[in-house]
């Protein structure tokens, strides 16, 4: 058996949880629990004054994955995470870490969803490459270009090959766009399997569009050059990984966050339980068993304040947040406008460790506003406790965004107090 890359990096880092000292708990009330997900994802610490690329590199390596997605309503969502844990940043570090050259540190792939992940993170994802490459676990449309096009396959790999990075509009069939899949054309979906099947991988985007290389051109060495474990380990390395990051967790829910198969999961989860990585523990109001990672911490106080990415890997397996915070959280991207009951684009507050509000956020780029279509607070929270530090929240965005001002619509029991304040403390 190889042995996985050791993860994470055996440097200090500031931002990774210590163990405490003493006897492990074997029962956490509700607030243990969110305070202990709220420190392993890195809510417990305060952000730095000036933020650097080693404190973005420190806060992906943490949290292990950080998904992507395309909705760019208020900003692109995998900018967000390192906003509400580290504040302002520029936002070109992270383009920086997933594209540049020698300072890359991550790459793209299906970690969650459409995920940042950390470069050493590669061999960990090998079985999964292999097995798309057999047909397994890939979308429809991908796997018929697989099954179909062999020799288009061939083509383009070669395309690439010769050429250098190209996007799917870069090839002669890009614009053959037929069928229900997006409008895809037949060169985007063999682009797409020989990405799952990590025989491409991503160099850079273009207005967001994927434009794709050869690893070996784009990737560090080390990482390509690394031992790749055997499935069971690295299935293992990636549990242990989302343990660390979720601080306390069922099966389920460490499963989700690389999003891994029961059959795989569970033995593997049974296995940290009895090398003493995970800890069983009961959580006042869980009906699941759930684990505690061997260094979580969990702090007698949390003071953050941040508006989260509806994509934030803190909340985003729906049930467990609603399990932790009592916070039912549904996007509604997709739903009708006069169905909404929250709104299109909807950030939760985080205020100390409670959720205890929602706004409904957009990026008014040409008219310089971030505009508050919707505002609303959780049931038995009391907005004057919170509606300062939501405007400040908001103050704080506008400005990283590079927006002038903040407009305030009515829809919401918050609007007129948030509007209110806004106004009378400019």
């Amino acid at each position: 058996m190889v042995a996985a890359p050791e993860y994470p990096p055996p440097h200090p880092d500031p931002l990774r949880p210590q163990g405490r000292s003493g006897k492990r708990p074997e029962r956490l009330s509700a607030g243990e629990a969110r305070r202990a997900a709220l420190a392993a994802q890195g809510f417990a610490a305060s952000g730095p004054d000036a933020v650097a690329a080693t404190d973005l590199k420190r806060l992906t390596r943490r949290l292990g994955v950080v998904q992507i997605d395309s909705v760019n309503v208020l900003v692109r969502s995998h900018y967000l995470p390192a906003f509400s844990r580290l504040g302002h940043y520029d936002r070109a570090l992270l383009d920086r870490a997933a594209y540049d050259g020698k300072r890359r540190h991550l790459f793209e792939y299906w970690g969650h969803e459409a995920s940042f992940l950390p470069v050493e993170c590669w061999p960990l994802f090998r079985w999964r490459m292999e097995e798309a490459e057999n047909g397994e676990r890939i979308w429809a449309h991908v796997d018929d270009a697989r099954r179909n096009e062999p020799g288009l396959i061939e083509r383009v790999l070669g395309e690439v090959r010769d050429r250098g990075p190209i996007a799917a509009s870069d090839l002669e069939d890009g614009t053959d766009r037929t069928g229900p899949w997006w409008g895809w054309s037949r060169g985007k979906r063999v682009l797409e399997y020989l990405f799952w099947a990590g025989r491409l991988t991503t160099a850079t985007r273009r207005n967001f569009e994927r434009v794709y290389d050869l690893p070996e051109r784009v990737l560090p060495r080390a990482a390509l050059a690394a031992p790749v474990p055997d499935k069971a380990t690295a299935l293992r390395t990636l549990l242990e990984m989302a343990a660390r990051a979720l601080g306390v967790a069922t099966e389920p829910d460490l499963r989700d966050y690389f999003r891994l198969r029961p059959q795989d999961s569970k033995p593997r989860v049974a296995e940290l339980v009895e090398d003493g990585t995970l800890l069983p523990v009961t959580v006042k109001g869980w009906e699941q068993p759930a684990y505690l990672h061997k260094d979580a911490r969990i702090p007698r106080r949390v003071e953050a304040q941040a508006l989260l990415s509806p994509f934030d890997s803190l909340i985003w397996e729906r049930d467990r947040t609603e399990r932790i915070w009592g916070f039912r959280y549904r996007i509604e991207i997709y739903t009708p406008a006069a169905r909404r009951l929250h709104g299109y684009y909807v950030l939760p507050f985080l205020l100390g460790d409670r959720l205890v509000g929602r706004v409904d956020l957009k990026s008014d780029r040409a008219a310089g506003a971030l505009r508050v279509a919707a505002a609303h607070a959780e049931p038995g929270e009391d907005p004057a406790s919170f509606i300062p530090a939501l405007a400040g929240n908001l103050r704080k965005m506008a400005a990283w965004l590079g927006l002038e001002r903040i407009e305030v619509a009515s829809k919401g029991e918050l609007a007129p107090a948030l509007r209110g304040h806004l106004s009378a403390t400019v």
